[in-house]
């Protein structure tokens, strides 16, 4: 079969025929119908061999999974052959403790370094991948290629605006931080799931449109004074929740002089900067939260949302033997919504 393979750290990935694989006892064998690009890929791409850990290259990329049900093996049961599966991308998880027995393995107390699906394992971009059964989700008649996406852009931005949700009645107002990819995503969930006010934050003008299409009751310029500007939608009050998918030092920092009291802002993007902690630094009785990924209960529910219609995905599609380009048009910001690979087609 194809694949698109990081072969050494450093070094551009390469389409190379592979075997196709057999899944074992405890395994699936999935046929991907779509595999999602994602900036993490590109990190991985320029990694030094120190920084793979104990999961170096080779490895075929590529983490947000959706397909069909190909080979089921030994011991696996309640699955059946062609039936569409999502894939959680996380798989260091140990599976017994607290958090993995309810079904947050992202949260699993003995994960180390971060590894799964296209990240020291054989990933998405390939036509087969093999799977862990435990790591796999049913999703009806979903379309593969839809959910593809849910699996990462959709699952971590659920996965951090669910804690929030009790606090988001009426009257209240919530701020999403860059609306690209996981952003758009953001808006949908905080527009279906509850009450508030929602507030799209972007330097980008398309990508503000497309928030308020998708459900944003305003939409804000990224800039110096956009802190100032939400304190002035909400009265002076500022933002209960707030989350940040971008992670800069800009983003945080003004991210932090918009929250309100007793607010709450999330951190999921990757950007790697960080913001001062202290009692005069941030607003009295505000959480400073991060979250990462997600598991298989709530892409459970992410992919029931997709299936009602609640929230929608947009795609630039591209084949496998394309995949090189999805890649630059990511990187070079061309992109409407979340990049999809389909192998095959």
């Amino acid at each position: 079969m194809l694949a698109y393979r990081l072969l050494s750290p450093q070094q551009q990935p390469e389409l190379q025929d592979v075997p196709k694989p057999s899944p074992g006892p405890g395994q699936v064998l999935v046929k991907v119908g779509g595999c999602g690009l994602c900036h993490t890929d590109i990190a991985l791409m320029g990694r030094t061999q120190a920084d793979f850990f104990d999961s170096p290259p080779p490895f075929t990329l590529g983490h947000e999974i959706a397909g069909w049900i190909a080979e089921i093996g030994q011991g696996v049961v309640g699955f059946k052959s062609g039936e569409p599966v999502a894939v959680v991308p996380v798989w260091g998880s140990c599976g017994h403790c607290p958090p993995c027995r309810r079904g947050e393995e992202n949260f699993c107390y003995y994960i180390g370094h971060l590894t799964g699906a296209g990240i020291g394992f054989d990933g998405g971009l390939a036509e087969y991948i093999l799977v862990e059964a435990r790591f796999v989700v049913p999703m009806g008649d979903f379309d593969p290629v839809l959910a593809a996406p849910l699996t990462d852009a959709g699952l971590t931005t659920y996965t951090a605006i669910k804690p929030a949700l009790p606090s988001l009645m009426p009257g209240t107002t919530a701020v999403v931080i860059g609306v690209g990819g996981l952003g758009l995503l953001a808006v949908q969930f905080l527009r279906t799931l509850c009450s508030a006010q929602v507030i799209a934050v972007d330097f980008d003008a398309i990508h503000l449109e497309l928030a308020k299409e998708h459900g944003a009751d305003h939409t804000v310029h990224s800039d110096a004074n956009f802190a100032e500007q939400i304190r002035g939608i909400t009265s002076g009050a500022g933002a209960n929740f707030i989350l940040d998918c971008v992670g800069a030092e800009g983003t945080l920092k003004t991210g932090v002089a918009a929250l309100a009291r007793l607010g709450r802002l999330t951190l999921v993007g990757a950007a790697l900067k960080t913001v001062p902690f202290g009692l005069h630094e941030v607003p009295w009785g505000a959480e400073l939260t991060t979250s990462l990924n997600g598991g298989t209960v709530n892409l459970r529910e992410v992919i029931e949302l997709a299936r009602l219609g609640r929230i929608e995905t947009i795609e630039d599609r591209y084949p496998l033997s394309r995949v090189t380009d999805g890649y630059n048009d990511l990187r070079n910001g061309k992109l409407r919504g979340r990049a999809v690979c389909i192998p095959g087609s």
